[in-house]
């Protein structure tokens, strides 16, 4: 495992994440979208952002799958093997994926493979399924089956439960 915690706010992630084409406010301290997000940090050379919005709040076809809302690889190692890692470690953290699995979003128009936008994602395993209605990006999905098994980031500390079988308030699990 190559990627380490991070934030939404993290300063050091600032630089990556002004350089990603689809940064909306360059500078701005915050580079995640609202909601629930895991940060990802390979050194001062990538950056992962998974975002799981809730589907209420979404208006694409794949409401209430992970998404990748911002990936940067400036020299960490093979963008695939990068991929797959930042997904393991998001199952880390949230568990079993959802049905949808994880989307992610590509500008044909912002990359310099043309020929086949997301390439890096589809040697991770991850599949073009469509182009979103709004914009027509690319649509990329990767199904819950094809993920790798979860594995803790860098500078993460153990759980004493899993996220599916963690006390909720009032309950008595001890």
């Amino acid at each position: 495992m190559i990627w380490r915690l991070s934030h939404r706010f993290d300063r050091a992630a600032l630089p990556l994440a002004d350089r990603h084409y689809n940064r909306q406010t360059p500078g701005s301290p915050q580079f995640a979208p609202p909601g629930r997000c895991l940060v990802l940090m390979a050194g001062t050379k990538a950056l992962w952002v998974t975002s799981w919005p809730f589907a209420e709040y979404t208006s694409h076809a794949w409401a209430g799958a992970w998404g990748n809302s911002l990936f940067r690889n400036e020299g960490a190692g093979l963008s695939s093997s990068l991929i797959r890692q930042a997904v393991a470690a998001t199952r880390w953290k949230y568990g079993a994926p959802p049905a949808l699995g994880m989307v992610t979003f590509v500008d044909r128009a912002k990359v310099r493979s043309k020929r086949d936008p997301g390439y890096c994602y589809q040697c991770a395993g991850f599949r073009v399924v469509g182009k979103t209605a709004k914009r027509g990006f690319v649509a990329l999905q990767l199904l819950p089956d094809a993920m790798p098994e979860p594995e803790a980031p860098l500078g993460a500390s153990l759980r004493l439960f899993s996220p599916t079988t963690a006390a909720t308030p009032g309950s008595d699990a001890r």
